[in-house]
């Protein structure tokens, strides 16, 4: 999946010459906004994200973009979803017929749920493991909440564990974000008021647009948006859409968290409105939809084959599609699990610290690699370690590095 986000005044999309002109839009008097030209059959995006004030999109540049198999995706002031443009949908009158008659089976319904809420748990977990390697004080057991999902027999009381867990999992990631950011917990709103702290306000973006990439694959898949298993019919509301969602929000929020502890967002990334609301200037939302497209573009194997994770989710609303018009037995939103491992986790972060340059030199390494190391760990970011020097620094263990600092 590759997105392209389209930001400021003045944005322009136009077709001259059968060839599609995109103008970015303009960020200061002093900068030059870029332009994109793609000639038919060939543009490498599949979805253009609009999060600008003003422009001109012309009926043209609709057609060719829908004719493209491109989606169209504006987003609100706010970050959120205001309307997606998506290719035409896979006419398959009898998948929206298993659709509904589906719903309409409340067992069914309530399997469906349990193991989308499943798969939500599962990832859940993996992203809390993953943590506590690196913030020992993170609480990664939820068991007691698992058991309490084989019990559940009804939406309402999947609903409630659900919020239980995601509850704990705001609670945890709270202790590893900065003060600075000021966030206190995920913020679910009924009126339309924007975030009030700069997470939230991420985290409104990111699941905007993994809401748009869910609508995507519902309608490549011949379903109907409208009609969720987990989530309720509402007018108004992408029902099926926030079901899908569940299993795959891990991308954005490990898109956010990379971010956070790249200390890579900036007071000046962000705008607080006259309504106290905080939203996105141009520069954020550019460095969130370059995190967004990386964890997006990973590579997972599933089913024997290396699948990018926007593919996974495309396979992964396919076969609920199969399972529900008989043509699959089972249906699994939990596999592929993720390979999440951090390379700087406490016992790696300690060791790079301690270890002298004299030390790490006879190790066969440069004094340089052990600078860079030194200096993110002091600071308290994420840094890399190649995989050999990771092997070595494993077998190295950290008692010796200490009797060495002892004797010397």
């Amino acid at each position: 999946m590759k997105l392209l986000l389209l930001n400021g005044n003045g944005i322009h999309l136009s077709v001259n010459n059968s060839r599609l002109h995109i103008k970015d839009g303009r960020f200061s008097t002093t900068d030059e906004p870029e332009e994109y030209v793609f000639s038919p059959k060939r543009i490498d995006v599949d979805n253009v994200v609009i999060y600008g004030k003003n422009g001109e999109l012309s009926i043209d540049a609709i057609r060719w973009l829908i004719k493209h198999n491109v989606q169209i995706t504006i987003l609100n002031w706010d970050g959120k979803l205001l309307t997606t443009m998506l290719p035409p949908e896979s006419v398959q009158v009898k998948t929206k017929f298993a659709q509904y008659h589906s719903y309409s089976d409340n067992s069914l319904r309530v399997e469906l749920a349990k193991k989308i809420i499943e798969a939500k748990f599962a990832r859940t977990q993996t992203v809390l493991d993953w943590l506590k390697s690196r913030y020992p004080a993170v609480i990664n057991d939820f068991s007691k909440d698992h058991e309490m999902l084989k019990k559940t027999r009804t939406i309402s009381e999947i609903m409630m564990v659900e919020g239980r867990v995601a509850s704990h999992y705001w609670q945890q990631i709270r202790k590893i974000m900065p003060k600075k950011l000021e966030f206190t917990t995920r913020e679910y709103q009924k009126k339309p008021w924007g975030a009030g702290d700069q997470l939230n306000c991420m985290l409104n973006y990111g699941y905007a647009i993994l809401e748009a990439e869910c609508m995507r694959a519902i309608n490549s898949s011949g379903l109907d948006v409208h009609v969720g298993f987990m989530h309720e019919m509402t007018i108004g509301k992408n029902s099926l859409a926030y079901d899908m969602q569940e299993p795959f929000r891990f991308l954005i929020d490990l898109a956010i968290i990379g971010l956070v502890e790249k200390d890579c967002m900036e007071k000046k990334d962000f705008i607080r409105t006259e309504n106290f609301n905080l939203r996105l200037r141009p520069s954020g939302a550019r460095k969130l939809v370059t995190e967004i497209n990386e964890q997006f573009n990973k590579k997972i194997e599933y089913n024997g084959k290396q699948c990018l994770w926007s593919y996974v989710l495309l396979i992964k609303t396919r076969e609920l599609a199969q399972y529900l018009l008989g043509m699959k037995k089972n249906i699994d939103f939990i596999s592929p699990s993720i390979p999440l491992e951090r390379v700087d986790n406490e016992e790696m972060r300690e060791k790079i610290l301690k270890i002298s340059y004299s030390q790490w030199e006879r190790l066969g390494f440069s004094k340089g690699t052990l600078f860079y190391m030194k200096k993110n760990a002091k600071q308290n970011k994420p840094f890399s370690i190649n995989k050999h020097v990771q092997e070595r620094l494993k077998t190295y263990p950290l008692v010796e590095i200490v009797e060495k600092m002892k004797n010397s």
